[in-house]
């Protein structure tokens, strides 16, 4: 629970309180010695670690996750590992072969399960958008969104757009994009998931910034990030405040 909680704070904006809550149960799972407990709190831990962004955290914590699941049979976190671990891999090299990674252990979550779609689907896009693959990336977001419209699992709904906006300015098509932006923005709004809608707005601001439109830019962004009270060394309030003090 304490996992699951971690990962709950990080998206609504609490990023400290989510880190302090994922090495709390990191310890706890070590002290019980049982390797389903580790595997699942491993797993879990991995993905707080990744919703903010922080990729070395999270390959260290799907690495074991993987190596335990594999060791004791656990389809469900090896998969989960996997994903996680080669979306980690490629934020921090950039090299191919996480995409090897994140691609098997989609084959492998697939076989057993079929929720948090939306989650494993959107982090295979940022790896192919990241390894300059627009067109499959945007594949593997239509999917995703299809997934949302069927299943009603919206939890990383509001970063599908955003990121299909991202996707659609390298494109050239910047007024399908602020589309896409606003409705991130709306999304998160709606679900008071805080860190993705700095995400969106942050991505809507660096368009604005581009257009001329520094003013509007700076009014969208600044409230935002001033919400924020902790979690300024992760790279999505760094980003975000990087941006802000371009547009003073």
């Amino acid at each position: 629970m304490l996992a699951y909680f971690s990962a709950a704070l990080t998206y609504l904006g609490y990023v400290d309180q989510g880190r302090a809550r994922r090495h709390e149960a990191e310890s706890l799972a070590r002290q019980t010695g049982h390797a389903y407990t580790m595997a699942c709190a491993l797993s879990w831990a991995a993905i707080g670690n990744c919703v903010a962004g922080l990729p070395g955290e999270t390959k260290r914590l799907s690495e074991e996750a993987v190596a335990l699941s594999i060791e004791h049979g656990f389809p469900t976190w090896e998969g989960v590992g996997k994903i996680l671990l080669g979306w980690a891999l490629t934020e921090l090299t950039t090299a191919p072969e996480g995409l090897g990674v994140i691609t098997e252990g989609l084959s492998i979550y697939r076989g057993v399960y079929n929720d948090y779609m939306g989650l494993w689907l959107r982090l295979h896009a940022e790896v192919h958008a990241r390894l300059e693959s627009p067109i499959e990336a945007l594949t593997c977001l239509d999917e995703a969104q299809r997934i949302v419209a069927t299943t009603d699992e919206r939890r990383d709904e509001a970063e599908l757009n955003r990121l299909r906006g991202d996707l659609l300015v390298s494109a050239g098509d910047k007024g399908a994009a602020e589309q896409c932006y606003h409705q991130a923005l709306a999304i998160a709004r709606r679900q008071s998931v805080k860190l993705f809608e700095l995400r969106a707005a942050t991505s809507l601001a660096r368009l604005w910034r581009a257009q001329g439109k520094r003013t509007e830019a700076r009014d969208l962004l600044a409230p935002i990030y001033g919400w924020f009270s902790e979690g300024f060394d992760t790279p999505v309030l760094q980003d975000a405040k990087g941006l802000l003090d371009q547009l003073v």
